[in-house]
């Protein structure tokens, strides 16, 4: 399966912080928030990533992460013009992307907790899935109307009236003929090929899957301000308590044998004095024990 990121768009609203720099380089407490949906993709088994940014911030991602061999990973990078929609992404990434099933996550959006629903929806993965998290302001999001037996019936973006209480999180999974379904949408009045009416011709077709996130998994959007100090400090208080990094890629890769300790400690050496090294150089002595 191959992973896309999607770390566009023009951050608007965590302007001016994101007058000179991508939205998804800002830091979520210790470390880029990129580095968090790179995370999520590797724990979920997946370790070819297309990294989709502006012509302006690809060589800083580039600059930031290499070719990903540093954690086991293959990364491939993809100018996204001009920010034209969530769906676009697939579009811009057809030849990438070939005969391959996809996941595509939002850069701006983090994920905490035990992901078996994530495992399991890729390993189960037929046509596509999308992901329902319970909130409590649905208004917000764009929302999955679901029936009595928990299957989709609507997929409705930021409902002004209350229709469903489970808000679609930026993680989606799709078969190989995303693309080409993609590129059948019209944009819409905000001018964009919409995530959700890609979505809606799956539903069309009785395709459309849906996987309910239950309690105990964190999902936090970090697109604004407030949302972004929110996730800081979610980080912070876990990491300080457990005396555990959250979205550390070398603990992560080095867990599920990505890499070698060698390759690990290698990489570990180049870096400056900090405390994200001294950290690595613990989880190495503990894997040396």
């Amino acid at each position: 399966m191959k992973g896309l990121i999607l770390a566009g768009g023009k951050g608007t609203r965590l302007y001016p912080s994101t007058n000179v720099i991508s939205k998804q380089l800002l830091p979520i407490f210790d470390k880029p928030m990129i580095y968090y949906p790179i995370a999520t993709l590797m724990l979920g088994g997946i370790r070819d990533i297309v990294i989709i940014s502006t012509p302006t911030d690809i060589p800083n991602y580039q600059k930031l992460l290499g070719d990903g061999k540093q954690w086991g990973l293959s990364f491939e990078y993809c100018v996204q013009e001009k920010p034209e929609g969530i769906a676009q992404a697939f579009i811009i990434t057809e030849a990438l992307i070939k005969n391959e099933k996809v996941c595509l996550i939002l850069g701006d959006n983090l994920f905490y907790g035990k992901l078996d629903f994530f495992r399991n929806a890729i390993k189960n993965l037929a046509s596509a899935t999308i992901f329902a998290y319970e909130v409590e302001n649905p208004q917000s999001y764009g929302v999955v109307v679901l029936d009595k037996d928990k299957k989709p019936i609507d997929i409705i973006e930021k409902p002004k009236v209350f229709v469903s209480k489970w808000a679609i999180p930026g993680l989606y999974l799709f078969d190989e003929r995303v693309s080409e379904f993609a590129k059948r949408l019209q944009p819409s009045s905000r001018g964009e090929l919409e995530i959700t009416d890609l979505q809606k011709m799956y539903l069309a077709f009785g395709e459309l899957q849906v996987e309910i996130i239950g309690r105990g998994i964190a999902w936090l959007d970090t697109g604004t301000p407030s949302n972004l100090i929110d996730a800081a400090l979610f980080i912070r208080a876990i990491e300080q308590r457990q005396g555990r990094k959250i979205a550390c890629l070398e603990e992560i890769a080095l867990n599920l044998g990505y890499i070698t300790k060698s390759d690990f400690i290698r990489f570990v050496e180049q870096m400056p004095d900090s405390d994200y090294k001294r950290y690595c150089i613990k989880v190495y002595e503990e894997h040396s024990e």
